[in-house]
């Protein structure tokens, strides 16, 4: 697309990138492109666009979930009404299978209204919930039909492959769906009443083989890549990912300054920078900004995406920047010697921090955790 229209670009963009990482054909990233050009083709830069008149606004032909999806990941999307998040619970609920997605629909409103006995949670709280139990729903399908058909026994082989906090969302996730189903007598008993979340450090395991795959499938545009790249090479933070500065890279000498820590760049973050730069460099040529990771709500002034922008990147996909984050430092505890003084040094952290990454290092390296996790 060759518009003037910044905003324009960077959705035209996005529509093509969601097309190849989703296997859209041609004619549907048309489709998921028309109704952006219809609410910002003709609107003053920056300025966001409602959902509801994403609604009222769009071809009958383009889908207003993913049009909302495309603006809400450049920023452009201002929610001003309840009916967003219900679409996608909608949406997402109708994708599942028949004999669960009533019970499932059921508990994210719960999740997103509350009622009674439960306060309302966050939306990022209903996508890491989803994203915990969606592949087990349909695991499930193929040999029982309903959520009273789920035995004990299916819910821990269920959990079996997991370690630290992505066992911990999953026990608190089914614990969620089936207490609620218990509540309203959908289910005779429920087999998570005796689950137990131990309160497992964050970086407690190494990366498993299927998680480090599940993040190379989420991660396919280029700014979700290189904000992956900077975590698990630089073990660089959110913060730091946002205020990182083009003022902060030596391409040439292969050098980048992270969080005030000079520092060689790895060859992964390298080749997602040059992947991303020119993806910045198309989308937004003549763009003031000199932060590195830059949106079309940020392109035209000064300031760093917000927090929110690596959330839709990537924690609404399920992927956990501080996951990968600490098992960078953990890896360079196993490899290089469970020292705090060296893990502070290299990668900024506390005195305390270091310890924990190091003791931890040092009970793997002992066999005391593997022997730990291997007796669950």
């Amino acid at each position: 697309m060759t518009s003037d229209n910044l905003a324009l670009r960077a959705a035209a963009a996005l529509a093509k990138q969601l097309g190849e990482a989703n296997g859209w054909s041609p004619s549907l990233v048309r489709c998921a492109l028309d109704g952006p050009t219809a609410v910002l083709e003709h609107r003053p830069p920056g300025k966001p666009v409602k959902f509801t008149e994403v609604r009222t606004r769009i071809p009958r032909h383009a889908s207003s979930f993913r049009v909302a999806e495309i603006l809400a990941a450049l920023e452009l999307l201002e929610d001003d009404s309840a009916s967003s998040i219900r679409s996608w619970i909608d949406d997402r609920t109708g994708e599942l299978p028949a004999g669960f997605a009533g019970d499932v629909r059921a508990w994210r409103l719960v999740l997103l209204d509350g009622d009674s006995r439960a306060k309302p949670r966050s939306r990022t709280c209903l996508y890491v919930y989803f994203g915990c139990v969606r592949p087990l729903l349909e695991n499930w399908a193929t040999t029982r039909g309903h959520l009273r058909e789920i035995t004990v026994a299916d819910v821990t082989t269920g959990l079996s492959p997991l370690r630290g906090w992505q066992r911990r969302n999953a026990i608190a996730a089914r614990r969620s769906l089936f207490r609620l189903a218990k509540k309203r007598g959908l289910i005779f008993a429920n087999p998570t009443v005796r689950l137990k979340a131990e309160d497992i450090p964050r970086s407690l395991l190494p990366m498993s083989d299927a998680e480090v795959l599940a993040v190379q499938r989420i991660a396919v545009t280029p700014a979700q890549r290189l904000i992956v790249a900077l975590a698990a090479v630089h073990a660089a933070r959110a913060t730091a990912n946002r205020r990182l500065t083009l003022d902060d890279l030596d391409l040439p000498n292969r050098r980048i300054t992270i969080a005030g820590h000079g520092q060689r760049l790895g060859e992964l973050p390298h080749q997602t920078l040059l992947a991303w730069l020119d993806q910045r460099r198309a989308t937004w040529p003549k763009a003031p900004n000199r932060h590195v990771l830059i949106n079309a709500k940020t392109a035209l002034g000064t300031g760093p995406v917000s927090p929110e922008y690596l959330k839709r990147h990537l924690l609404h996909h399920g992927v956990y920047l501080e996951r990968i984050r600490g098992d960078r430092v953990l890896y360079e505890a196993l490899t290089a010697g469970a020292d705090p003084l060296r893990l502070a040094l290299v990668f900024s952290l506390s005195h305390t921090t270091a310890s924990r990454y190091a003791a931890i290092a040092q009970k793997l390296l002992d066999g005391q955790i593997e022997q730990t996790a291997g007796n669950e």
